[in-house]
């Protein structure tokens, strides 16, 4: 009857075609190939250019100095951060509801990603606290949630390799991922939500921006160039891991081969 009836049924809906249409490892491979050359030169120069426009030709701050220069690197990795574990939970949905098979192991090749950025942005925070706040390190809802975020990335990164069957480190951290995603909206509301030492933010999506466009416009260029950066690190990972995955299931098939022959 729960052939018949799909209200009954409880099986696992379908993958669809469109979700699984790059989980063809050669067909990955070749689309990959050919974005991944001008993936890596376009993030150079982005991030190059960002670079050298935010330290050398913005104007320093009025209140901070050229303290505030740090934020050109800061900023990009504290949202990189955050994207990157938004795209871990997205993996993880996409792994338990849909099982779609690349999605666990981009899910294994972004969590280290994520957790460096996530460590530069807790590394130069604390190196543009030290003039502003005279402190390394405040014990701030903005700073303690995104220690907690990096401690998530660690646990996901851990997981995937903590048991001896793969598939069960891939659905723990898939879960893990989605359950630490309720971080998230904690470090973006923090600022405003308690009273920190951290400065509210400055840029806003639906109304207007506080942060002069002389220094707005390079920062924008570096979370661009940070962005590109990210992607193609993952990218060549992936790619990386798609290939060692193919080798190992070829071997696979050859010793499975022999032993037949032998056999």
């Amino acid at each position: 009857m729960e052939a018949l009836n799909p209200a009954l049924s409880t099986a696992r809906p379908k993958p669809s075609r469109s979700l699984h249409r790059f989980a063809n490892p050669g067909q990955f491979l070749r689309l990959s190939g050919r974005i991944l050359p001008w993936l890596v030169a376009s993030a150079g120069i982005v991030t190059v250019a960002g670079l050298v426009w935010g330290m050398f030709f913005s104007p320093a701050d009025w209140q901070q100095g050229d303290a505030v220069r740090i934020m050109y690197v800061h900023v990009p990795a504290a949202w990189l951060a955050s994207m990157g574990y938004g795209a871990l939970a997205i993996c993880g949905l996409l792994s338990i509801v849909w099982r779609h098979p690349l999605a666990d192991l981009a899910a294994m090749e972004i969590g280290p990603v994520g957790a460096v950025f996530t460590a530069v942005c807790l590394i130069t925070g604390s190196l543009w606290g030290k003039p502003m706040w005279g402190a390394w390190w405040v014990w701030d809802a903005r700073l303690t949630s995104v220690l907690v975020l990096f401690f998530l990335y660690l646990g996901q990164i851990a997981l995937i390799r903590a048991f001896d069957n793969q598939e069960r480190g891939f659905r723990a951290a898939a879960i893990l991922a989605l359950v630490g995603a309720v971080n998230l909206p904690i470090i973006k509301f923090s600022v405003d939500w308690w009273n920190t030492l951290h400065q509210p933010d400055t840029i806003h999506i639906f109304s207007q921006t506080t942060m002069p466009a002389s220094m707005l416009d390079p920062l924008l260029v570096c979370a661009l160039g940070f962005t590109l950066l990210f992607a193609a690190l993952v990218l060549a990972r992936l790619r990386a891991a798609v290939m060692e995955r193919r080798i190992g299931s070829l071997l696979m098939a050859r010793v499975q081969r022999a032993d037949g022959v032998n056999a």
